[in-house]
């Protein structure tokens, strides 16, 4: 009764985004549907008004959102590379092997399909191999931007030459910042500017 219960919300949250204009694959939905049977979490856990990533949306531009999207698929690549894992007989490697599809890893015979342990694996395998490909078709480039974020938590922050090469930098990278925060502030004045011509026209 409680899988059917988070089947059938599942299925409605799926309906909300056919309704939004873009349709989920009906073999994503399967698998979706298939995996909550398998790990069948209470649904006074799954609907606790507490959701992993939130609903709302970021405020901010598009490209904004697009990276903050891009993150959030980052994580779904470590996650279902995680429950893979965790699955009883060891799984192949995945996490960190971007550039090749999860379906291409060799799955020991009688993993893929046959049995609960085989479905699970197979199901997260096509799950990841979808986000790695919308990673790598539509996110390319925001990826790249991830990357050299990234690469920022890795600066030695406790090393003195580290902070003295940082003090020399500073004058070049707040300069940077200001110009680019000034070219954001001159947009939004064209965009307001803009918009009561227009407004003032139809009037």
């Amino acid at each position: 009764m409680k899988v059917a219960r988070a089947v059938v919300c599942l299925s409605l949250w799926l309906a909300v985004y056919r309704v939004s204009g873009f349709h989920i694959p009906l073999k994503m939905n399967k698998t979706i549907q298939n995996l909550l049977q398998h790990y069948n979490v209470p649904p006074h856990q799954m609907f606790n008004g507490k959701p992993v990533f939130s609903k709302e949306r970021l405020p901010g531009s598009l490209e904004v959102q697009r990276v903050f999207m891009a993150g959030v698929l980052e994580t779904y690549d470590n996650l279902f590379s995680k429950m893979l894992r965790q699955l009883p007989t060891p799984s192949p490697q995945t996490a960190g092997n971007e550039d090749r599809p999860a379906s291409d890893v060799n799955v020991p015979q009688g993993l893929a399909g046959s049995g609960p342990g085989g479905d699970v694996r197979k199901g997260l395998v096509e799950l990841l191999d979808m986000i790695r490909n919308l990673r790598k078709y539509s996110y390319q480039d925001v990826e790249k931007l991830l990357e050299g974020l990234h690469s920022l938590r890795h600066i030695q922050l406790d090393n003195t030459v580290v902070q003295s090469k940082a003090l020399w930098e500073l004058t070049r990278v707040y300069t940077e910042a200001s110009t680019l925060s000034e070219k954001q502030m001159q947009r939004k004045r064209r965009r307001r500017q803009a918009r009561g011509s227009k407004a003032h026209q139809r009037a």
